[in-house]
């Protein structure tokens, strides 16, 4: 006999929550316009994400903005010097800036 459930689920062992939490799904899509230069900049960029920084900066700020997600300093979150983010997010605007 397996030592699952008879779901294939695990009896008896607790659930690890995310390292992060949880946190809401935009469904009143109020970062949909970052969200969309974010994955404009991806296609973009071939999806090499160290070029859209900025853009995933954006969106981060305003999910902590409305709430969607726990405020946290941008550092925590991989964002360090405000130079290195700024010089990255103007190369995308000049590419999205181009394809449009």
């Amino acid at each position: 006999m397996s030592a699952g459930g008879a779901f294939g689920g695990n009896r008896g062992l607790r659930p690890v929550p995310p390292e992060k939490g949880v946190f809401p799904l935009d469904h009143m899509h109020l970062c949909d316009l970052e969200k969309k230069d974010y994955l404009n900049c991806l296609k973009s960029s071939s999806h090499l994400s160290e070029k859209c920084r900025n853009f995933s900066k954006k969106y981060l700020e305003c999910r902590m903005e409305k709430n969607l997600m726990a405020k946290q300093d941008m550092s925590e979150l991989g964002f360090g010097k405000e130079s290195d983010t700024k010089t990255s997010g103007e190369n995308a605007s000049e590419r999205i800036e181009n394809q449009g």
